[in-house]
């Protein structure tokens, strides 16, 4: 089987694409696309740091990497819970925002174009093969990882 023939090449294939594409325009703006998808998976009202990486799928040390280059930044600020010192919460600063906003009008837009160019149908296909993919790893695959 050629690699232009497996699943596993036009999923590879296709992310990179818009890996590459979010870094690009985020570097403009001094980021990356896992500071901007971290921007848009805090909630205004703060978010549990805990809650973070499970929500998007990143490993606790590259999270915190990248929370403590946003700290940095003033993207963000942390605040301890006052019912559980435990729980800290993510806060986004007022630069934070304008990012998330930034970050939130690029996806839309990538989306808009995406839904222009590709009929509805082809994308709904699409999105069912994805979840379909997603649950043969998850039933047939599961217990080999």
């Amino acid at each position: 089987m050629k690699p232009e023939e497996t699943v596993d090449f036009h999923l590879k294939s296709t992310w990179q694409s818009v890996s590459r594409m979010y870094n690009e325009i985020a570097s403009t703006y001094g980021g990356t696309m896992a500071t901007g998808y971290i921007l848009l998976n805090i909630d205004p009202e703060g978010t549990p740091s805990t809650s973070l990486g499970p929500r998007m799928g990143m490993e606790a040390t590259s999270l915190s990497r990248t929370l403590k280059s946003m700290e940095d930044k003033e993207l963000i600020w942390r605040e301890k819970s006052s019912d559980d010192k435990r729980v800290v919460f993510i806060h986004l600063t007022k630069e934070g925002k304008r990012m998330r906003d930034l970050a939130r009008s690029t996806v839309v837009e990538f989306n808009k174009k995406v839904f222009e160019q590709i009929p509805k149908e082809k994308l709904m296909a699409f999105f069912y093969v994805s979840s379909q993919i997603n649950r043969i790893i998850e039933t047939d695959f599961k217990n080999k990882l």
